[in-house]
């Protein structure tokens, strides 16, 4: 699956069904893909701008590395484990950002968006 640009995202066109998301923006997992997706949508909806610094796979793991700038202003920095199956299905992913100013605020902002539609014990 491609994504608007025409090319394959990182992660989520591979997302199994029952795939598991975790981050420092959420209190718990997001799982499935679909509530994934949204989730994932959503910040990208916060972000004034985001540069990927890094992008390696080792073994069955992807790692991406980025900076971004929030509408508000503030810096971003983040790091997304990908994990993979044997075939190339991703069950997991990780998103650990800082500083925690930035993570509070964007936690903040994907709460105020995504009330309806996530579990209240997921979001910050």
């Amino acid at each position: 699956m491609l994504n608007d640009q025409g090319q394959h995202h990182p992660f989520l066109d591979d997302l199994t069904v029952d795939a598991e998301l975790t981050s420092s923006v959420l209190r718990g997992p997001v799982t499935g893909r679909d509530d994934i997706r949204l989730a994932v949508n959503a910040v990208g909806t916060f972000y004034a701008s985001q540069t990927p610094t890094f992008l390696q796979t080792i073994d069955s793991r992807l790692f991406l590395e980025y900076e971004a700038v929030l509408e508000t202003g503030e810096h971003l920095n983040a790091v997304v484990v990908v994990d993979h199956n044997p075939d190339g299905s991703v069950p997991r992913v990780s998103v650990r950002m800082s500083p925690l100013g930035a993570v509070l605020s964007l936690a903040s902002s994907l709460r105020e968006a995504l009330s309806k539609q996530l579990p209240e014990s997921v979001l910050l």
